[in-house]
């Protein structure tokens, strides 16, 4: 069974299709990779499978439900969580409260409950406070918990807003453009990290990524879109290989 499937997705707006009868399948454990020019349309394709856009036509389906068009919001209780292009974290917050927010998608204690501060309500609380400690060791910030999320550096940023995402508890985490702005050495930790959190907390990775060495190094299956259309899927031998994606984005051999 698939984990998530895209059929013949397509969206278009006005006279301009931005994605055009996309279809792939990712299956539970998968690194899959979703690489392409600017403006080939991958980030729009994160926007119809996590409901920020309703497809023009056709399916997509999550652990083979159908998800068209269903809002953000029930998505991410569904179990797919996503980090963004530009980073949105509270910067005003703690980086350890920001993974706590994350966490109360989760929150069962009632308004009235979490509002007097209840015990029920004291009690959650603290918990998530203590599964975010432990997600903040996954991305190695736990060091600056206290610290304001708006004074961290360009490539923690992107690790809290990885595990901010990742206190959902998702089945599936979208990843989009996770390297951006990291030096050698922290993507070089961020693929371990990308791997630690596929074996270790059993969630399936879909990302975005315009470093191809990172891509090749790390996603074990790959789709290439060009012009919002798909013009290769497979391993990474062969996509580094294909003269379609030479042609339109690589520009030499990987």
């Amino acid at each position: 069974m698939s984990l998530l499937e895209l059929n013949d997705a397509t969206i278009k707006f006005g006279g301009l299709t931005a994605v055009n009868s996309v279809s792939f399948a990712l299956k539970k454990g998968d690194l899959f990779g979703l690489i392409g020019p600017n403006g080939a349309g991958k980030t729009t394709c994160f926007n119809i499978i996590t409901g920020v856009y309703k497809p023009t036509s056709g399916e997509i389906l999550f652990e083979d439900r159908p998800i068209t068009g269903t809002p953000p919001n029930k998505i991410a209780k569904l179990g797919i969580a996503r980090t963004f292009q530009n980073i949105r974290l509270f910067k005003s917050l703690s980086v350890l409260e920001n993974v706590v927010v994350g966490g109360f998608l989760r929150h069962h204690t009632g308004l009235f409950s979490a509002l007097a501060y209840l015990p029920p309500a004291i009690a959650e609380t603290n918990r998530l406070k203590e599964e975010a400690m432990e997600l903040l060791r996954v991305v190695d910030l736990e060091h600056v918990a206290n610290v304001r999320s708006a004074d961290l550096s360009y490539g923690m940023q992107r690790r809290l807003e990885i595990a901010r995402a990742m206190a959902t508890q998702p089945k599936l985490l979208l990843l989009d453009e996770p390297a951006a702005g990291m030096n050698p050495m922290e993507k070089e930790e961020l693929n371990r990290m990308v791997r630690k959190i596929r074996d270790e907390h059993n969630m399936t990775v879909l990302l975005i990524e315009h470093d191809m060495r990172f891509v090749m190094s790390l996603c074990e299956r790959i789709v290439v879109l060009d012009h919002g259309e798909e013009i290769a899927q497979g391993p990474p031998a062969e996509i580094r290989n294909d003269p379609k994606v030479i042609a339109a984005y690589l520009g030499e051999a990987v």
